[in-house]
């Protein structure tokens, strides 16, 4: 199983990465901040998955882990705006775009620069 996870392209073990931390955040903060009881142990149960998840597919990506974190940062920008819109109808400010497009930058310098 993880030879097959391993063979998957870098790319797409990363945007899952990021889809499972941004989730996972989410509802983290949706448990806390929305409900108790029963229901805000089982939000933080998902999350913890959620964020497991996130961490597995990150160190699955065959790449150095310096140069793996300047492209998972730019994809978590992006996803972390998809996801901010869905679950929250929260749309980017001017510098949100801004500081993500120096996030994106900086992500695709560090992990293709070859000096």
């Amino acid at each position: 199983m993880l030879k097959i996870l391993q063979s998957v392209p870098t790319l797409i073990l990363l945007v899952i990465a990021t889809l499972l931390e941004v989730s996972g955040d989410a509802v983290v903060r949706m448990a806390i901040y929305n409900h108790t009881g029963a229901i805000r142990i089982a939000l933080y149960l998902a999350g913890a998955a959620l964020l497991f998840g996130y961490g597995s597919f990150l160190n699955l990506a065959p790449i150095e882990f310096g140069r793996v974190v300047g492209l998972y940062v730019a994809t978590l920008f992006v996803v972390w705006q998809v996801i901010n819109f869905v679950a929250f109808r929260t749309l980017p400010t001017m510098p949100i775009w801004v500081g993500g497009g120096l996030m994106i930058a900086g992500g695709i310098i560090i992990t293709f620069w070859q000096p």
